[in-house]
């Protein structure tokens, strides 16, 4: 189901139905404290890459629960990274389909709650900031300690009042920090809250190195073999020049794309530039790769699994991307990512790694996606993208790549 789809339907049934409930809440009584020992469950149906900011909050949960007792509901499609992690039990992870209709995702999602209440999970922590749909889903999961955003005096989407543990979304610290948050609240005073007398815990902790076997080394370095014309590729570049339409704000020329390829295949003879992507953008990345016009550049989308890209991304220099999944599914190998930042914040939303390397413009009207908007601004036109330049980020990449080589 298209993402546009999905948040129609999120705000003209989900207001409703959270009203519903809200008021369903306030007519029943609830203990609040949580019954027996801690099972917690996460609620992070989209995006990837948040999954791995939630790093730190899973290990603390695991740390308060043990492995077996933590829980994870997630898109089907998003469900890897939790595997490539390694925190929790591959059968504690409730999937939820997203792209077999709206019939099959409510009957998934009705599945989901079904089997919480069966498992007796007390403890459910909404992650999704202000989406509707999951606020529903903590509710109907019947978890007596509820942690969730809420909109107070109207800061943030209205989804009701269906949490125990009513929080207070902060702009102002990371969002690795924010899940951790949500996971310390869980020893609040509920009537306390949002007051919360705790500093920022730092959720900095080492992020697992994915690890992958002799073969898929060898597997991935046969599918670029191949895709560079059964040539062995020396240094490798690659470049996500995310051609999908989840949030087109984020989007960098992809005529920047096109020139940083072209000025770094002239430059380095032994370079190889590789753009990635997903099949449903497999066409348009291919289309950006040939007007490089070097048979040196070439793309790889939906040629490779995202385990296999993970690979690829251990055997690579670089990788070019926006502010997206990529940049944090990097972080969990060798490579040195360059991620372009506009209308999101990099405060907020950076890879915590030290090979993370920043573009930001800083344009007055930057960021102006948050969550506090339900992540919808009316810009038409990304200056904040556009303003960065293809002669820095070329520089940028060729300091990096030259470091990296020695030279």
């Amino acid at each position: 189901m298209r993402v546009s789809v999905m948040r129609l339907i999120d705000k003209w049934v989900g207001v409703p139905i959270c009203a519903g409930l809200s008021l369903i809440r306030r007519l029943s009584w609830e203990d609040t404290k949580g019954a027996g020992p801690l099972r917690i469950a996460f609620v992070k149906l989209a995006e990837q890459g948040s999954t791995v900011l939630a790093y730190s909050a899973i290990r603390r949960a695991v740390e308060m629960a043990g492995r077996e007792n933590v829980y994870f509901v997630v898109f089907e499609e998003n469900r890897f990274i939790l595997d490539v992690l390694g925190l929790i039990p591959q059968e504690n992870v409730i999937e939820i389909r997203s792209k077999g209709g709206a019939a099959a995702m409510a009957a998934d999602v009705l599945r989901a709650i079904r089997r919480m209440r069966r498992l007796g999970i007390n403890t459910v922590i909404d992650m999704e900031f202000f989406a509707r749909s999951t606020a529903m889903i903590s509710y109907l999961s019947g978890a007596e300690r509820r942690i969730g955003f809420h909109s107070f005096g109207g800061e943030g989407p209205y989804r009701g009042d269906l949490f125990t543990h009513r929080l207070r979304f902060n702009p102002h610290i990371h969002t690795a920090q924010t899940f951790r948050m949500m996971v310390e609240a869980i020893g609040a005073e509920a009537d306390e809250l949002p007051t919360f007398n705790m500093k920022p815990p730092a959720a900095d902790e080492e992020r697992p190195r994915f690890e992958a076997s002799e073969k898929e080394v060898e597997e991935a370095r046969d599918i670029v073999r191949r895709c560079a014309g059964g040539k062995d590729v020396g240094g490798l570049v690659l470049m996500n020049a995310n051609c999908s339409d989840l949030l087109p704000l984020r989007r960098w020329p992809s005529e920047r794309y096109v020139e940083v390829a072209k000025r770094l295949t002239e430059r380095y003879p032994e370079i190889y530039v590789a753009f990635t992507g997903g099949p449903d953008e497999a066409e348009a990345v291919a289309k950006v790769a040939e007007r490089v016009g070097s048979q040196r550049c070439f793309s790889l989308a939906g040629k490779t699994t995202l385990r296999q890209l993970l690979v690829i991304y251990g055997l690579a220099d670089v990788l070019l991307t926006n502010d997206s999944g990529p940049a944090h599914f990097a972080a969990l190998t060798g490579i040195d990512v360059v991620t372009l930042f506009g209308p999101e914040c990099p405060m907020l939303f950076a890879a915590r790694t030290a090979r993370e390397h920043l573009l930001w413009d800083g344009i007055v009207c930057s960021p102006c996606v948050s969550a506090l908007n339900n992540r919808m601004s009316p810009c038409r036109n990304n200056y904040c993208m556009q303003n960065i330049s293809a002669e820095k980020v070329f520089e940028l990449v060729c300091g990096i790549y030259e470091k990296r080589r020695g030279r």
